[in-house]
């Protein structure tokens, strides 16, 4: 019966997959699916309406383009929550953003080393391709949930203490600031979009068809020398990019 339409009460001619949608969608709106509250599994579901999990999975898929779900590879789907605004300016930090979200803050490294700079790393950074950089790759959470998945990148000759001081683990900033950088500032952000490979959809927990923003970030020291360089990507879902003046 799966694929047949309803013909009774006010969803008379729906097709089964969009009785369960609205449900699901009325009981998100109600309340009794929290935001970030775990829907239950596909089997659960095609128990509880009767039909086969194919259904089940058509109605969840639909949801998901509206934004209404968010479905993490591995773990299952879960009512959206309110997107985070990345507000891009002068001084832009972590920590900062989301506890102006009155969210709480945290990270995980997942790379630190000295390696040498690619092309791309190279032109940000304003060093010769090869040259040596500190590269730093970072998963940043908010109450636990992946926002962002950053590389930074450093020159090695800028900041010769810089990888000691990073392994500390106290941030960015506070290592910088240990290697006589007190202070610096965004030059310049440029934002693309495009679809997360196998690894970044993991770490993220991200579906592979729901798309990524990408930010390349320049940041700068009083006296404009280029001091990081980084590649950001944002899940789409949960974060937004807005700048500010």
């Amino acid at each position: 019966m799966d694929e047949v339409t309803m013909t009774d009460d006010n969803q008379a001619g729906l097709a089964v997959w969009k009785r369960i949608e609205i449900a699901l969608r009325a009981e998100i709106e109600r309340g009794d699916l929290a935001p970030a509250a775990q829907l239950p599994t596909e089997a659960q579901l095609a128990a509880r309406f009767g039909v086969n999990r194919h259904t089940v999975r058509r109605a969840i898929e639909e949801m998901s383009r509206a934004g209404l779900v968010r479905v993490e590879q591995g773990r299952g789907s879960f009512v959206a929550e309110d997107v985070l605004d990345y507000a891009v300016a002068a001084r832009t930090r972590f920590s900062e953003w989301i506890r102006r979200h009155n969210k709480e803050p945290s990270g995980e490294v997942l790379n630190l080393r000295e390696t040498s700079a690619d092309a791309a790393i190279a032109a940000g950074l304003g060093i010769t391709r090869g040259g040596a950089i500190i590269q730093m790759e970072r998963l940043g959470l908010a109450d636990g949930r992946p926002v962002s998945l950053a590389m930074h990148s450093f020159p090695v000759a800028r900041f010769p203490g810089l990888l000691a001081a990073l392994q500390t683990g106290h941030g960015i900033s506070t290592a910088l600031a240990a290697c006589g950088l007190a202070d610096y500032r965004r030059l310049s952000t440029r934002v693309t979009a495009r679809l997360p490979n196998a690894r970044e959809a993991n770490l993220l927990r991200l579906a592979r068809s729901q798309p990524l923003l990408v930010a390349e970030n320049t940041n700068i020291d009083p006296k404009g020398a280029v001091v990081e360089f980084t590649i950001g990507v944002y899940p789409t879902p949960r974060v937004q990019i807005v700048f500010e003046p």
